[in-house]
C-alpha cells in the first residue's frame, strides 16, 4: 500500500494544517486511512481526527480525488505537496527527525536533476565534437564507392535463395515421373547437404533438399562482378575452375584498384610534403614540428655511419643485407625499393665487386650523393643517373686492390626523395660457384667471407635473392643463409624472374613448393614473388612496375592459387620489409642504449683515470684552440721593431752571398797586378751578379727569413716545462702548407735589381766612419773565412803533436800525407808570397818527387786539394793584415794613394758590399711590414680552413689517445642522447 507523508519544506506540518486539510476531504466525503502510530505529531494527529469524524467512519471511506492542504501564510508552507492516489492510502505522520533526513534526501535530488542538465549538454556538445572529427577523417579514407558496382544487395541475394527454394519445391511436388530423383536425393540427403555447404552459402545446401522456406541465406565470400546477377549468369558455369578463376581476377582487380588509391593518397602526401621543405628552405624559417620516428632513427644511423670505436656497437642496429647468387637481380631489387636505377648493370658479368651501404631518407627531391662528397645526383635525370653509375663503378675498381677482384672497403651513399622510408640497405657482392680466367684464386671465399660478416649481426635483416628462371638445385646462397639464420627469423625469401620461370620452367607445384618453404632447406619469415625487369637496362622504374602489375594481374600462376595476392609485386615486398626493419628497431633499440651507456661508463672512467687534470676536448675543439694560438703568433710578427727586421736581414743576406762573393769576385779580382786591374774585375763581376743572381737571392732570404720568423714564434713554447705536444703537428703542417701556398711579390725583384745596381756603381766613401765601417766589415769577414779554412785543413792534416799528447789522438796514415804535402807547399810562398791560385804543372812535379823523396806517393789531385786550403789560408792572412793596415788609410784615399803605397782598394769593394747589405735589409722589412706579412696571414687562415675541412688529415695531426677518447666520449654522448630520444618517442607511440 502507497504510503503519502504528511511533510512541508522544514518538517511535518503542524496539526493546524492536518485538521483543516480533513475538514476539507470530510466535506467533500473524501477520506483518508491512517494508520496510528507511537510518535508525538501521531498523537496530536489522532486528537484532530478523533473530533472530525470516528476511527471506523473513516475506515469505510473510499478515497477519489487529489487532497490539498490549504497553504497558511502564518505557517510559511509554500505548496501544496500531496495527492490522493487511486487506490486506498495510509497516512503516515513521521518525526520531526524522520522529516528532516527526508527533506535532504529530496534535496539531494534536486541538484541532481541541475547536474543533469550539465552532463546532457556535454553529451551534445561532444557529439557534435565527434561527428566533426569524423567527417575529417573521412578526407583521408579512399573512396570505396566504386565497389557498390561489384557487391550484390542483400535483396537481390534473398530474391535468389527465394526462387531457387520454390523451384526445388515445385520440381518435387508436381513431377510424378521424377520420384526417382526424390528417392535419389533422400537417400544421399546427408552428402549433398555437405557438398553445398562447402560450395555455396550457409544454409543453401538445406534449402534446397529439405525445401525450407525460413532459412536465412546469407553470403560469406565477397563476390566480385556485376550488381544484379542473374542465377541464370551463375548456372551457366560450367565447371568450379572457371569460377575460381573469374573470382580470383577480380579480387586481383580490386586489389589492384585499391593499392592504385593507396598510392595517389601516397603520392598527394609526399607533394605536400615537399611544398612544405621547399617553403622551409626559400623562407629560411623553419617550422617547429615534431620529429617522427622515422626522422630520429635516421639521425642514430647518421652518428653510427661516423662512430667507430672498440665496441663495435655501431653493428648491432638493424641493416637489410641484400644477398644471392651472381646475376640472381639482387640489385634490381634494391634499385626498386630505392625507386631509381643507380648501380652500373652488367651482362652476366660481375659488377659489384665491393659492398654499398645505401642510406634512404626523405627529402623534397630524389637526389643521390656519397658520404665523402658533396655532389648531389638528381635522380630524375637520366644524365646524373648514368654519371652516378659510372662514379659507383670507378669506386669499386679503385677500392679493389692489385690481384683481387673483391673489396672489403664499403661504398657509403644515401638516396633521398619523397616519400621513401628511411632504412639502411647493404647490396653484397653475387655468390659465385666457379672462378674463371682473370678472377684472383681467393674470389669465391673472399666473397662468402664478406657475406658472412656482414649476416653475423644478429639484428641485420638478410633478403635472400633467388633466380626463380633457373633451378633450385644451383642455387649457393639458400644454404649459406640457413647457417647464419638457420630458424629464418630474420630471413625474407625473394623469388625473382618470375615472368621467365612461368614462360619457360612453368612447374606450378615446384614454385609452390619454393613460395611455402618446403623446397630449400631453410626457413625465412615471409616468401615473395617480385618481377624486376624486361632484360632491358634502359627501363625506368615506373615502366618496371606497371610491367610487373600487368603480369601478376594475368599469371597462371595466380590463377592456379600457387601466388597469393600478398606474396606478389615490389610494393608488397618493400612494405614487409620496412615492416621487418622497424619491428628489429623496436626490439633491439633498448639494448643498444644499454650498450651505449656502459660504453660511455668506461670511456669517462678512463679519461678520469688517465688525464685527470687536462679539460676534455675533442678533435674539433683542440683544433680551434691550435687555430687561435696560430693566428696569435701570427699577430705578433708585427710586434718585431724594423730595426731587428733589418739586422736579421742583413746577417742572412751576406750569409747567402758571401760564398759567392769571396770566390768569385774578391779573390780572383785580388791576383790583379794593380789597382786599376782590380777595379776593373770587380766591375765586371758586380755588374753580372747584381743583374742576374742578387736579387733572385735576396728574394730569396726574404721569403725564408718570413718564415723562419714565424717559425720561431710558432714553436718557441715547446721548451717549456708544461708544453702540451699535441699541437706540434698541426703546427708544423700549417708551417709547411704556407710555405708552400706563399710567393714573394714578383714586382719586388725588380725593384731590388734598379737599387743593388746602382748602389754597387757607387765606389766613394763619403766620411772616415763609413771607411771604419767598412774595414770592420772586411775584418769580420775574412777573420770568419779565416776560421773556416784554418778548420778544414785541420781536419785534412789530423790533430797536431800536442794535441796528441794532450788528449790521445793520433794521425792516419792520410793525416800524415795531408801534413806532409801541406809542408811541402807552404815552401812556395817563402819562395813568392805573390803567389797565384794555381799551381802549374813544374810545381806539381816538384812537389810530388819531393814528397816521394820523403817515401809519401800522392797523387796530382791530392796535391791540388791540399793547395786549396793552403792557398786560402795564406790569401785570408794576407788580406787580414792588409785590411789591418788600411785603418789610417782613408786619408791616403782621398787623395787616391799616390804617395802612400798603400793599395786600399779592397777596403773600397766592402764598403760597396756593405752598402748594398744595408739598402737591401732596408728594402726587403717594407716588403715584409707592408705586404708579405699580410699576404701570409691571410694564407695561414686559408690553410686553417682547409685542414678544417680535410677531416681525414686533421685526423693525423690530431692523434694520439687523449684525443681519441675525446672524439669516442663525444659521439657515445651524442648517440646515447639520440638513441634515449627515439626511445622516449617509441614509447609515446606504444
Amino acid at each position: 500500500m502507497l504510503t503519502v507523508l504528511l511533510r512541508g519544506h522544514f518538517g511535518p506540518y503542524c496539526g493546524r494544517c492536518v485538521k483543516k486539510s480533513l475538514a476539507v476531504a470530510h466535506k467533500r466525503d473524501l477520506h483518508v486511512w491512517l494508520r496510528t502510530q507511537t510518535s508525538a505529531n501521531t498523537a496530536v494527529l489522532r486528537n484532530i481526527v478523533s473530533k472530525t469524524q470516528t476511527h471506523r467512519q473513516i475506515l469505510a471511506l473510499q478515497p477519489r480525488n487529489v487532497y490539498q492542504i490549504c497553504n497558511f501564510s502564518a505557517l510559511r508552507i509554500a505548496r501544496p505537496i500531496l495527492r490522493a492516489p487511486s487506490s486506498p492510502y495510509k497516512v503516515i505522520v513521521f518525526s520531526q527527525r524522520d522529516m528532516s533526513v527526508i527533506g535532504r534526501l529530496a534535496g539531494g535530488f534536486g541538484r541532481f536533476l541541475r547536474v543533469r542538465y550539465l552532463i546532457l549538454t556535454g553529451a551534445v556538445g561532444g557529439g557534435v565534437a565527434v561527428n566533426k572529427k569524423i567527417d575529417s577523417w573521412k578526407e583521408y579514407f579512399p573512396d570505396l564507392d566504386w565497389m557498390k558496382e561489384y557487391i550484390p544487395e542483400s535483396e537481390a541475394l534473398a530474391q535468389l535463395a527465394s526462387s531457387i527454394r520454390n523451384f526445388a519445391k515445385h520440381t518435387m511436388e508436381t513431377n510424378e515421373q521424377m520420384s526417382w530423383l526424390k528417392t535419389k536425393l533422400s537417400d544421399n540427403k546427408k552428402a549433398v547437404v555437405d557438398w553445398l555447404s562447402q560450395h555455396s552459402p550457409p544454409d543453401l545446401g538445406s534449402t534446397l533438399v529439405e525445401g525450407k522456406t525460413d532459412a536465412n541465406v546469407s553470403t560469406t565470400t565477397a563476390v566480385f562482378g556485376e550488381a544484379k546477377a542473374s542465377g541464370a549468369e551463375y548456372s551457366s558455369d560450367s565447371t568450379d575452375k572457371k569460377r575460381l578463376e573469374r573470382v580470383q581476377g577480380e579480387m586481383m582487380e580490386v586489389q589492384l584498384r585499391y593499392q592504385k588509391e593507396i598510392e595517389r593518397l601516397e603520392k598527394d602526401n609526399r607533394e605536400l610534403r615537399k611544398q612544405l621543405l621547399l617553403r622551409e628552405q626559400k623562407s629560411g624559417k623553419k617550422r617547429v614540428m615534431k620529429k617522427s620516428l622515422i626522422d630520429m632513427y635516421s639521425e642514430v644511423l647518421d652518428d653510427l655511419n661516423v662512430y667507430d670505436s672498440s665496441y663495435n656497437t655501431q653493428d648491432n642496429l638493424p641493416r637489410v643485407v641484400v644477398v644471392g647468387d651472381q646475376s640472381s637481380g639482387k640489385t634490381s631489387v634494391l634499385e626498386m625499393i630505392a625507386q631509381a636505377r643507380i648501380f652500373p648493370r652488367g651482362s652476366g658479368e660481375m659488377m659489384t665487386r665491393s659492398p654499398v651501404k645505401v642510406t634512404l631518407s626523405e627529402g623534397p627531391f630524389h637526389v643521390a650523393k656519397f658520404k665523402d662528397s658533396n655532389r648531389e645526383f638528381d635522380l630524375t635525370k637520366e644524365s646524373d643517373l648514368a654519371a652516378l653509375r659510372r662514379e659507383v663503378e670507378l669506386r669499386m675498381k679503385a677500392s679493389v686492390q692489385k690481384g683481387q677482384t673483391v673489396s672489403n672497403e664499403c661504398i657509403s651513399m644515401s638516396v633521398a626523395g619523397p616519400g621513401l622510408q628511411r632504412m639502411v640497405l647493404v647490396d653484397l657482392p653475387g655468390i659465385i660457384s666457379t672462378v674463371t680466367t682473370g678472377m684472383a684464386p681467393d674470389t669465391k671465399d673472399s666473397i662468402k667471407g664478406m657475406c658472412k660478416s656482414h649476416m653475423e649481426n644478429p639484428n641485420s635483416i638478410i633478403l635472400c635473392i633467388q633466380d626463380g628462371s633457373l633451378d633450385a638445385e644451383r642455387s649457393n646462397v639458400t644454404e649459406l643463409v640457413s647457417q647464419m639464420d638457420p630458424q629464418g627469423k630474420r630471413t625474407i625469401f625473394v623469388l625473382t624472374k618470375v615472368d621467365l620461370a612461368e614462360s619457360s620452367l612453368y612447374n606450378p607445384d615446384r614454385i609452390k613448393s619454393i613460395l611455402e618453404g618446403r623446397l630449400f632447406p631453410m626457413q625465412a619469415l615471409g616468401y615473395f614473388a617480385v618481377v624486376t625487369g624486361r632484360g632491358n637496362t634502359n627501363d625506368s622504374i615506373a615502366s618496371i612496375k606497371d610491367y610487373e602489375d600487368r603480369f601478376f594481374r594475368n599469371s597462371r600462376l595466380f590463377k592456379d592459387g600457387v601466388l597469393k595476392p600478398t606474396q606478389m609485386t615490389t610494393q608488397n615486398l618493400s612494405m614487409a620489409v620496412s615492416d621487418i626493419f622497424w619491428k628489429m628497431v623496436k626490439e633491439t633499440v633498448e639494448q643498444q642504449a644499454d650498450a651505449f651507456k656502459a660504453t660511455r661508463f668506461n670511456l669517462e672512467t678512463e679519461w678520469k683515470n688517465t688525464f685527470p687534470r687536462i679539460r676534455e676536448l675533442d678533435r674539433n675543439e683542440l683544433f680551434e684552440k691550435a687555430r687561435g694560438e696560430i693566428l696569435d703568433e701570427v699577430i705578433n710578427l708585427s710586434q718585431v721593431t724594423p730595426k731587428q727586421w733589418e739586422n736579421i736581414f742583413y746577417k742572412k743576406l751576406w750569409e747567402k752571398n758571401a760564398t759567392h762573393v769571396l770566390e768569385n769576385i774578391y779573390l780572383p779580382a785580388a791576383q790583379a797586378e794593380n789597382s786599376g786591374t782590380f777595379n776593373t774585375a770587380v766591375d765586371i763581376k758586380l755588374k753580372g751578379w747584381a743583374d742576374v743572381q742578387l736579387p733572385k737571392r735576396c728574394v730569396e732570404v726574404g721569403w725564408e727569413t718570413l718564415h723562419e720568423e714565424f717559425e720561431k714564434l710558432v714553436g718557441r713554447d715547446q721548451d717549456k716545462k708544461h708544453h702540451d705536444d699535441i699541437f706540434n703537428q698541426l703546427k708544423s703542417a700549417v708551417i709547411e702548407g704556407s710555405k708552400e701556398r706563399h710567393k714573394w711579390d714578383e714586382k719586388a725583384e725588380q725593384s731590388l735589381r734598379v737599387i743593388q745596381v746602382n748602389i754597387l756603381e757607387d765606389r766613394s766613401v763619403s766620411d772616415k766612419r763609413h771607411w771604419d765601417s767598412a774595414i770592420k766589415f772586411m775584418e769580420d769577414t775574412l777573420k770568419e773565412k779565416l776560421k773556416q779554412s784554418e778548420d778544414s785543413l785541420r781536419k785534412l792534416t789530423g790533430p797536431s803533436t800536442t794535441e796528441q799528447w794532450m788528449y790521445w789522438q793520433k794521425q792516419t796514415q792520410d793525416n800524415k800525407d795531408r801534413s806532409a804535402t801541406k809542408s811541402e807547399l807552404e815552401k812556395l810562398f817563402h819562395t813568392d808570397p805573390q803567389h797565384k791560385s794555381h799551381l802549374s804543372g813544374d810545381e806539381l812535379t816538384t812537389a810530388r818527387k819531393n814528397l816521394q823523396s820523403y817515401s809519401i806517393d800522392v797523387s796530382n789531385d791530392f796535391i791540388r786539394e791540399t793547395w786549396y786550403h793552403v792557398f786560402r789560408l795564406n790569401f785570408f792572412k794576407k788580406a787580414l793584415y792588409q785590411a789591418q793596415q788600411c785603418k789610417k788609410g782613408f786619408y791616403y784615399y782621398q787623395r787616391g794613394f799616390s804617395e802612400s803605397g798603400l793599395e786600399c782598394h779592397d777596403v773600397v769593394l766592402f764598403w760597396r758590399l756593405l752598402r748594398m747589405l744595408e739598402v737591401t735589409s732596408n728594402s726587403l722589412r717594407q716588403q715584409v711590414v707592408n705586404n708579405e706579412a699580410r699576404r701570409l696571414e691571410r694564407i695561414i687562415k686559408d690553410t686553417l680552413e682547409d685542414l678544417g675541412e680535410d677531416k681525414e688529415r686533421l685526423e693525423k695531426l690530431l692523434t694520439g689517445r687523449r684525443v681519441m677518447l675525446a672524439e669516442e666520449l663525444k659521439k657515445v654522448r651524442q648517440i646515447q642522447d639520440r638513441l634515449e630520444e627515439f626511445i622516449q618517442a617509441l614509447n609515446k607511440e606504444k
